[in-house]
């Protein structure tokens, strides 16, 4: 048994995109328009796994978008998504200066949550140790939910 993808639906394909993509720089693998079923199927990868997404060999996030607009509950009850990032308070400032609300600061130097368009809840964790506790990060409150 091999692990493949994740799958989310999405309302706006162009604003989940423009969050996976430009700000939390995955990247498009391939794309399926099925005009008979009204959806779209869009493959993610992060860009460490892209050569082996596109080679079937890493886990990818299926973005689907129903052309109908559909109601969809908040992401919590999915879970969540997680990615390992080399410096997490680079990552999260960079994520910042995009706009995106870090809901749970890295105040641990090790673990940061954000939220996607549609609620869906992505885990950011430090690869390696935990770096060094630092403001502004380990004074950050919470926002919201994660």
């Amino acid at each position: 048994m091999k692990f493949l993808h994740t799958m989310i639906r999405v309302n706006n394909l162009e604003e989940s995109l423009d969050f996976f993509c430009n700000k939390l720089g995955l990247i498009e693998t391939r794309r399926k328009e099925v005009p008979e079923g009204k959806f779209t199927l869009i493959f993610l990868a992060a860009s460490e796994d892209e050569k082996s997404a596109i080679n079937s060999r890493s886990p990818e996030i299926e973005l689907t978008h129903n052309w109908d607009y559909e109601n969809l509950e908040k992401g919590r009850n999915f879970g969540h998504l997680a990615f390992s990032v080399p410096n997490i308070y680079e990552t999260c400032q960079k994520l910042m200066d995009k706009g995106v609300t870090i809901n749970r600061p890295p105040r641990d130097g090790r673990m940061a949550f954000i939220k996607s368009p549609n609620d869906i809840s992505i885990e950011l964790l430090q690869q390696g140790e935990p770096l060094d506790i630092i403001d502004p990060w380990k004074s950050m409150k919470n926002t919201g939910t994660w």
